[in-house]
């Protein structure tokens, strides 16, 4: 089956709402959005158009009747008919035009007694009535999967060994490819196993019910999805939140499968805000998905929703809405380009010096900022430009600050560059060794490595600790210092101690920063 088009007439949180599918040959229709914003109500349309081929206990109107919880609620009785309307390449539909999972679903443990005959799949009689309903059917999947057997195997050819290993071989194809489990053995309920047990690590009959959450979670989806793959074949499939339980890695994997279990005639739609479920429809399912953006609407107005384009400015919208703050922890609020080698070491580890150590001075007190080596010189400043250039405009929450070493310049010089752009900066001493070669600075570092400060050393070499080219005498002053060893790692272990506590720190933290 395939929908063209589901429209919500005062159902749930919608006023009006018309979903379209253009083109309307995609197999895989997400819904995005955050928390709360009628996604999970969509597929309570489904489950109301099932309703109407397996039954349904009691009235739902109270449920689903956005009215009646208005100011003014309207005087009109609840009929699915007035309520849902959908259109899709069916002229017909019958108890397996529909199939919803909700996101309230949990199996803690698996352990079935005996075997008993079931309803025919079809009837769905385990499956809930509302998506705030829990989704048990786990067991249900284990008892259809076991009872299979007599099915298949009796008066056939087929042995029982056979049919068993078949059974878990598909599987295991599936849950290989997403989880680091495979299972070992279906159980057998008659003789006290009635569970699935598992492969991981050095344990051959791992059960079920040791499983991790996000394990389970995806055993419960792959065993649904493989025992009902020959009944529900044209189809809508519909599963709430699938991510639940999930890392990022996992949910991607998942889903990749999860849109080769679904037979080829059958729709999977999908509500969630999961980064790796996006990232799957972005790169490996765009062709067969259409993805309905619920962000930012206004349902108590009449609403129309198509497909987005794919575009850039798309992706943007549609991944802000599910990281939400995510970003804040993954990404700085603040870029500062500083001298120093711009070429990154092995797994992007910041090879220049400065920055380096800039990173190290600030890590505590300004833990949002990272400090990044952009070349020196006439090379600095281009990189730089060119960085700043690129970045603002792809990432628009983070600023970006460009800094200087005086050097030899005049106050009338810095003044001047600093007035170009409110972006500019330059240290108000020469570099940044005239901060870590402090008195200060070095004396808490001897303190702290238990050796002895040669202050008349010192003050001989260092007469102008702001304007004076520290390079040219900076072992000697390593010296001084009782200390030894290469002259980079002993910077960067003075940046430790240039912290907070000392003068020095406040006039860096200025100069970078602003008072």
């Amino acid at each position: 089956m395939r929908v063209k088009s589901l429209r919500l007439l005062d159902f749930k949180r919608f006023f009006d709402l018309t979903l379209s599918i253009e083109p309307a040959d995609r197999k895989i229709i997400a819904l995005v959005g955050p928390n709360g914003s009628g996604k999970s109500s969509v597929f309570d349309a489904f489950e109301e158009l099932s309703s109407q081929y397996k039954g349904r206990p009691g009235k739902s109107g109270a449920y689903y009747k956005k009215s009646m919880f208005d100011e003014s609620p309207s005087g009109a009785d609840y009929t699915y008919q007035r309520h849902v309307t959908i259109d899709s390449d069916q002229s017909e539909y019958n108890r397996t035009s529909y199939y919803v999972r909700t996101s309230y679903r949990y199996t803690a443990q698996l352990n079935v007694e005996s075997i008993r005959k079931l309803e025919q799949a079809e009837a769905d009689q385990g499956r809930p009535y509302r998506l705030i309903d829990i989704d048990n059917r786990l067991t249900q999947n284990y008892e259809r999967l076991i009872g299979g057997f007599f099915e298949d195997v009796y008066g056939q050819e087929v042995t029982g060994k056979k049919w068993a290993q078949d059974n878990v071989d598909a599987i295991n194809r599936i849950s290989r490819s997403i989880l680091d489990i495979s299972i070992t053995s279906l159980g057998n309920p008659v003789n006290g196993e009635g569970s699935l047990y598992f492969e991981k690590g050095t344990s051959k009959k791992f059960p079920f019910e040791n499983l991790s959450s996000g394990e389970k979670e995806v055993i419960d989806i792959i065993l649904d999805l493989y025992v009902k793959k020959s009944i529900y074949t044209n189809s809508v499939i519909c599963i709430d939140e699938p991510e639940l339980h999930l890392n990022t890695a996992i949910q991607r994997k998942l889903l990749i499968e999860l849109e080769k279990l679904v037979p080829s005639g059958s729709q999977l739609w999908l509500a969630t805000h999961s980064i790796g479920f996006l990232r799957a429809l972005q790169a490996e399912l765009w062709s067969k998905t259409a993805i309905l953006d619920f962000t930012n609407q206004d349902f108590d107005k009449p609403t129309s929703i198509s497909p987005i384009r794919g575009t850039r400015a798309d992706w943007l919208r549609i991944f802000e809405t599910a990281v939400e703050d995510l970003t804040g922890l993954i990404a700085p609020e603040r870029i500062v380009y500083c001298e120093g080698r711009p070429d990154p070491g092995p797994g992007s580890r910041e090879l220049g010096l400065d920055a380096d150590v800039y990173n190290e001075i600030f890590s505590e007190t300004h833990r949002e900022t990272l400090f990044v080596s952009s070349g020196g010189g006439g090379a600095q400043q281009k990189n730089a430009v060119i960085g700043l250039r690129v970045l603002k405009k792809a990432l628009t929450q983070v600023a970006f600050l460009f800094l200087k070493d005086r050097d030899e310049k005049t106050d009338v010089e810095r003044n001047a560059f600093i007035a170009q752009d409110t972006s500019n900066r330059m240290l108000s001493r020469r570099e940044i060794e005239n901060y870590l070669f402090d008195k200060e600075v070095l004396q808490r570092f001897c303190a702290a490595q238990g050796k002895t400060f040669d202050n008349v050393k010192y003050d001989a070499l260092v007469t102008d600790i702001k304007a004076q080219d520290l390079k040219l005498c900076q072992q000697l002053i390593q010296s001084s210092c009782n200390a030894s060893g290469d002259i980079a790692d002993f910077k960067r272990t003075l940046a430790s101690y240039l912290n907070p506590s000392t003068a020095v720190y406040t006039e860096l933290e200025v100069d970078i920063f602003g008072p």
